[in-house]
């Protein structure tokens, strides 16, 4: 076993923390620190004062193409997109900013807890990398949207563009900061 430099070791505590602090699941600090299951268990009882939720990660592309979650999840890879451009870095810390600025966003148009959760966001990024999902424009507007790689060739119009009828019951999303997202 090759030894750790002292300041590896803290980038990576302060990695977990960050990602402990935005929700992110056992599965995720795993994969993305080199920490021991047992120092992450420690980190995560200190900083949430409870145990990690256990059970599986989410693994399914259906969740991220229903209308909502669509959108949340396509403001945020877009997010993540320009930051990739302008801020370059591990592929985990812009995650974390990602992630940091989609809250922003959330705060101030919904209020409602987010759609998108840091660990669905992490498996979004996952899925986008080893091809199940893909980025398209939308037909009508313009924007970027995430889709499976089904519809990736066929005419697509966005849920903005044409909400379905469930989303018009729910109240109304300030759609202008939403579409300012989609357009980077």
């Amino acid at each position: 076993m090759c030894d750790k430099s002292l300041l590896q070791e803290i980038e990576e505590v302060n990695i977990a923390m960050g990602l402990i602090k935005l929700g992110a699941r056992m599965q995720v600090l795993e994969s993305e620190t080199s920490l021991s299951r047992r120092r992450l268990l420690r980190l995560y009882k200190e900083i949430r004062g409870c145990p990690p939720p256990k059970g599986m990660l989410p693994f399914s592309e259906d969740w991220f193409m229903s209308w909502e979650q669509n959108i949340h999840s396509s403001m945020f890879y877009n997010i993540y997109l320009y930051l990739q451009k302008t801020a370059p870095g591990r592929s985990i810390e812009i995650l974390m900013k990602t992630y940091k600025l989609y809250l922003e966003q959330c705060d101030s148009c919904c209020d409602d807890k987010p759609v998108l959760g840091l660990t669905r966001a992490w498996t979004l990024l996952r899925f986008i990398n080893c091809g199940i999902i893909s980025r398209k424009p939308c037909g009508v507007c313009g924007g970027g949207f995430i889709v499976t790689t089904e519809v990736i060739k066929k005419p697509f119009t966005c849920s903005l563009c044409n909400p379905p009828s469930r989303a018009l019951k729910k109240s109304q999303v300030n759609n202008v900061g939403l579409m300012e997202a989609f357009s980077l």
